[in-house]
């Protein structure tokens, strides 16, 4: 039985969804409708794929009479962060099952708003969260859930964006905390979720600290650097730290020939004024079992990459993550690249960054044991593809449960929320009573009743 799909919100992330309909799914999976504000982006998507050619497009004012006059049972939602919320809503009453990308919304409010329209319909919500089919974060839940190193009792966990992937944030629509939640939000969603699904466990306790250190106009001054131009694509020389959109067909067709319809631009400096966002982010999370998480987040690293350790009963993992070793600036144009160099294997003794990954295990008293990971093909070691069949055909039987759902979406969020309000009130925050909803199937056995 194939399944009738509309997408809203036609931008970068919207393509993984569009290519597993029109691909390895079109077999149970219909696309009959694009919404969008902006016409290029729609239209952009619709174009490049042959199947979509018959394709419904409208604005998302239409969202209600498209699933009805379109017969549509699932709406994917890709649009931006401050959005998800209205548009999840909106999808549910008017009778349609919903997949969201992360994070499921931004704030306490909408995310009540979201439980009681999951209330009142009785509809489905999937969050998705690809890290959790990654192969080598996979390798970490097996282990913590054989019970190799015991009841885990406390976690850490650094995770770094480069200078290229980090700075980005900074251009684009995210670098307004009222559309994104922050960094908080929008990208440590993910790492909050691992957390939770490798321990299982509900956080109930945020304390953060944070700030814009790097990024921004004020810090830029600070240290005495050069305002750049306001947007990067123009013409002359380039800084590493600028985006020109003309450097990517993909870019420049989505945004900078779509900016005559909504004046969006995605090529911002991201050193100029108006940057509500954080650049650095540290948390510290208590867990209804017990555990403590130790968070970090800095987004102009120069590598990209994260460090998680999980202290047990019984032991201790690591898990160690090399994405990019390095962010290089070509001479001949300043715009920033990837050194081919940087992925090679350079030995032991050599003091070069590798790209890799390294889970290693170790018991009390005994030897530590490297973990192998075996990586597939595709994104995130073939763990985009093993979501998107979650997503589009089911999850089969999976002890590590890895399919999500609103809930777990709601868990995501609630620490980066929390760690928001932390930051707003210098102190720390009881994530259930910010939330407003609930966070568990079952209430978990309180810490003081485990002592």
């Amino acid at each position: 039985m194939t399944t009738r799909y509309a997408l809203i919100g036609s931008g970068h992330r919207a393509q993984m969804y569009l290519d597993a309909i029109a691909g390895p799914h079109a077999d149970v999976a219909e696309l009959v409708a694009l919404l969008d504000v902006n016409p290029a982006r729609r239209e952009f998507h619709r174009d490049r794929v042959p199947a979509f050619a018959g394709v419904r497009l409208g604005g998302p004012e239409e969202l209600e009479a498209i699933i009805e006059q379109e017969r549509v049972d699932r709406v994917i939602v890709t649009s931006v962060d401050r959005l998800h919320a209205e548009h999840v809503v909106r999808s549910l009453d008017a009778g349609a099952d919903v997949v969201v990308e992360k994070p499921l919304t931004i704030d306490a409010e909408s995310a009540q708003s979201i439980q009681a329209a999951i209330d009142r319909t009785g509809r489905s919500v999937v969050v998705t969260f690809n890290y959790r089919y990654s192969p080598r974060n996979t390798a970490l839940k097996q282990v913590v859930a054989s019970g190799e190193i015991g009841e885990v009792v406390s976690a850490t966990f650094e995770w770094v964006l480069d200078t290229q992937h980090g700075a980005d944030y900074f251009r684009r629509w995210h670098r307004d905390k009222t559309s994104s939640g922050g960094l908080f939000v929008h990208k440590a969603a993910h790492h909050f979720d691992l957390v939770n699904w490798w321990l299982d466990d509900v956080p109930t306790r945020v304390y953060a600290r944070g700030g814009l250190r790097f990024y921004g106009a004020d810090a830029a001054r600070e240290r005495g650097q050069e305002d750049l131009p306001a947007r990067g694509t123009h013409d002359g020389s380039h800084d590493p730290f600028e985006l020109d959109l003309r450097s990517d067909e993909r870019l420049e067709a989505l945004y900078l020939r779509a900016e005559q319809h909504d004046g969006y631009l995605r090529d911002r400096s991201v050193f100029d004024a108006g940057i509500s966002i954080e650049d650095n982010l540290t948390a510290i999370v208590d867990y209804a079992r017990g555990p403590v998480l130790t968070y970090a987040l800095n987004a102009h690293s120069p590598w990209e990459g994260y460090r998680v350790a999980l202290n047990g009963t019984a032991g201790r993992a690591e898990l160690e993550v090399v994405e990019r070793a390095e962010v290089i600036a070509r001479d001949e144009d300043g715009r920033a690249h990837v050194d081919p160099s940087a992925v090679a294997v350079t030995g032991e003794d050599s003091g070069v960054r590798e790209r890799g990954e390294r889970l290693v295990v170790q018991t009390h008293f005994g030897p530590a044991r490297e973990v192998e990971i075996v990586t597939g093909e595709g994104g995130h070691g073939g763990g985009d593809a093993l979501l998107l069949r979650d997503v589009f055909v089911g999850p089969d039987e999976d002890p590590l449960g890895r399919a999500s759902d609103h809930l777990d979406g709601m868990r995501a969020i609630a620490v980066g929320i929390s760690g928001n309000a932390s930051l707003a009130s210098g102190a720390p925050v009881d994530v259930a009573a910010t939330m407003g909803v609930p966070l568990a199937a079952h209430d978990p056995q309180p810490e003081a009743a485990l002592r």
